[in-house]
């Protein structure tokens, strides 16, 4: 391997990144070893033996022996490997297989509520907070998605100049469902809808079905529940002559009211914000998401929520966020969540441990263990204090856990859904995905912010360089508020909004 010096590179202990050593071989910080347990080391840059974010192996591991990375396990040895060796799919395969027993073993966590900050949003008549302030045309059927997009271009051609600074945006939002689907398939979708329809970065909403569909208005009411008449408004097309004139009358109304809306000194405590990761490298768990992890630990100290979803992104740390519990109560459906996951795939016939993605490996990522240990370094350090079902609200300060794929654009929305009003979206490949709220994308690595600036908003790579880690979450602090405070994302510039809803079932 050569010969290197070693220098201490700390990270705070709760990150679950902590006390890590520079190695120098060649040059300064050439390779990170990130806890002192670890046999492997990642490499910082290209042009070494590896490619950045690959790992090498710190001394011989013998075939069968463990692979540790991050002080944990991500995979076991298949072959001998030696010291200086690449270490990859080549030669390591997961230790994630058959059934797996937890025990609730509660470790402190961080407090909530401690601090107080302000940002400048919209209070909704429900007592929610936005940070946008939109209309969203809402189809309950994909045989109205074009009506509920020329609505939303021919209501913003009308608006726009006079709108101007009062309302940001008028947004439709399409997909494929809504009719022939049976039971569960169409309750998730009922249920996704409707958190779209709740959500308070849009002050007005126009729910717009079709009149035939399984997801017909009198049947997608009851899951909205209460909802205030002067925010959303309702159009079903089969009962109107011209449905473009009765809608576009439907949304002069919200125009108005909407435009009444102005921003107010709002407690940060308001904030719910998504943590979701796409397009991973190998840097993912050295820079962005330990940085996400430290600004997650800021927001619940403040008293806000950090939701984390991707559950099949946990397996191999679920242990980790099954510590942090606040309650047995919440330990168990922890647990029931991560079973119930991996019957998912076992019903489908699916490997659970299929993961990583192509792109993943490519980026130095070898196991789901690996993938999972740097990926729920998101959550910060913070207690665990709810556990939802997908469609539900976070509704509790600390950290959420949600039930939710790993697939970008559903778990994406799945996080709007929730409640979020702003979602952090770490990289390392990078991606121009936009969800219906702001999403900030924080880059890995530097030459990923560089080559791709239209994409990403905020670069986690000077870490590497030696950057201290609160420093640089001070920095994504301050880029959260200014996007709370109306500042504009890179994929809100674009005009890159979507949603994905999950389909598990049956299509008639």
């Amino acid at each position: 391997m050569g010969r290197y010096l070693v220098q201490a590179f700390a990270f705070p202990a709760s990150r679950g990144v902590c006390l890590g050593t520079l190695f120098y071989w060649g040059k300064m910080m050439d390779y990170l070893k990130i806890h002192p347990r670890d046999n492997v080391a990642v490499a910082l840059r290209d042009g070494l033996v590896v490619p950045a974010g690959h790992k090498i192996a710190l001394c011989a591991i013998a075939r069968g022996a463990p692979v540790i990375k991050y002080g944990n396990p991500i995979g076991y040895a298949a072959a001998e490997i030696a010291p200086g060796a690449h270490v990859h799919t080549h030669n390591v395969k997961t230790g994630l297989d058959g059934a797996v027993h937890y025990a609730y073993q509660p470790v402190n966590t961080a407090p909530v509520g401690v601090e107080t900050d302000y940002f400048d949003g919209f209070l909704r008549s429900d007592g929610q907070a936005g940070i946008r302030n939109e209309i969203w045309i809402v189809p309950l059927v994909s045989c109205v998605n074009k009506t509920c997009e020329q609505l939303a271009r021919m209501a913003w051609e009308k608006w726009r100049e006079t709108a101007q600074g009062r309302i940001d945006g008028v947004f439709a939002f399409p997909h494929p469902y809504g009719c022939s689907q049976m039971g569960e398939d169409q309750r998730d979708t009922q249920r996704a809808l409707a958190g779209l329809v709740r959500h308070p970065n849009a002050a007005g909403v126009l729910v717009v079905g079709l009149g035939c569909e399984n997801n017909r208005l009198d049947v997608f009411r009851p899951f909205l529940g209460p909802v205030d008449p002067a925010r959303v408004r309702f159009l079903n097309c089969q009962d109107e002559t011209d449905e473009f004139e009765a809608g576009m009358a439907l949304l002069d109304d919200l125009m108005h009211a909407v435009m009444a809306q102005k921003r107010t000194r709002l407690p940060v405590s308001m904030l719910r914000i998504g943590f979701k990761c796409g397009g991973s490298d190998g840097l993912a768990g050295v820079t962005a998401n330990p940085l996400v992890g430290a600004f997650c630990d800021r927001l619940i100290a403040l008293g806000g929520t950090g939701v984390l979803t991707e559950v099949p992104e946990m397996f191999g740390a679920e242990h980790l966020l099954m510590r942090r519990c606040a309650d047995k109560t919440l330990f168990d459906q922890t647990v029931a969540m991560i079973e119930g996951f991996k019957r998912y795939f076992q019903e489908h016939g699916q490997v659970v441990y299929e993961n990583p993605s192509p792109g993943n490996k490519d980026g130095g990522i070898t196991t789901l263990e690996e993938k999972s240990l740097g990926c729920t370094q998101k959550s910060g350090s913070g207690p665990v204090t709810q556990v939802l079902r997908y469609g539900e609200r976070a509704q509790k300060p600390g950290v959420t856990l949600l039930w939710g794929p790993g697939n970008d654009l559903v778990a994406s929305t799945a996080l709007a859904v929730a409640g979020c009003q702003l979602i952090l979206f770490t990289t390392g490949r990078g991606t121009p995905l936009g969800a219906p709220v702001p999403t900030v994308k924080i880059s890995t690595n530097t030459p990923l912010a560089r080559r791709k600036p239209g994409w990403i908003d905020f670069d986690a790579g000077p870490i590497v360089n030696g950057q201290p880690l609160l420093e640089a979450a001070q920095a994504l602090y301050q880029t959260v508020m200014q996007t709370a405070n109306g500042c504009l994302t890179q994929n809100e510039r674009s005009g890159f909004r979507e949603i994905g809803i999950f389909k598990n079932g049956v299509t008639l």
